[in-house]
């Protein structure tokens, strides 16, 4: 099977420490963990200092989204609350991604009969679940996102 690298999607090279592609850490086989976990945290509106939070608290109420790679903001969650959330690399968007991978209104998450759907907004680097290019997508529990070279982990409640 083939691994792929956490930051830029580049496959990689078996036994292979570093990716060719970005330079990212990949690791290898051995460096995984099945009880490998991420701190999680998220901005305080207030202070705006990082407070580490329980990503299942987060999830609670209607789901969430925690960056798993990408931007060095890896553990940073999004609880997803109203009807419509945009992704993007606009200050004004809900989920805020800064990064000129990242289109400024790059995705839609929007909830339709109770279930979060991922929407591409028409960006030029496209958006990915579970690295597959959609237009729509309905999202599941564990569905990795790709935004730009933002990696995110979606939880359902």
């Amino acid at each position: 099977m083939a691994r792929h690298c956490p930051e830029c999607g580049f496959v990689v090279t078996e036994g292979a420490n570093y990716c060719q592609r970005c330079g990212a850490y990949v690791g290898t086989r051995e460096d995984t963990r099945e009880d490998a976990t991420t701190a999680t945290y998220m901005v305080d509106e207030q202070t705006g200092e990082l407070k580490p939070v329980d990503v299942g608290d987060v999830a609670a109420a209607t789901g969430a989204l925690v960056i798993r790679s990408g931007g060095g903001r890896v553990g940073q969650s999004f609880p997803l609350e109203g009807d419509r959330l945009v992704i993007g690399r606009s200050p004004d968007a809900a989920i805020f991604l800064d990064d000129v991978t990242v289109s400024r209104e790059h995705a839609v998450l929007v909830r339709r009969a109770g279930d979060w759907f991922l929407d591409d907004s028409g960006s030029l680097n496209g958006t990915y679940v579970n690295r597959r290019r959609v237009d729509s997508h309905k999202l599941a529990d564990g569905d990795e996102l790709q935004v730009g070279k933002y990696k995110l982990t979606y939880l359902a409640r």
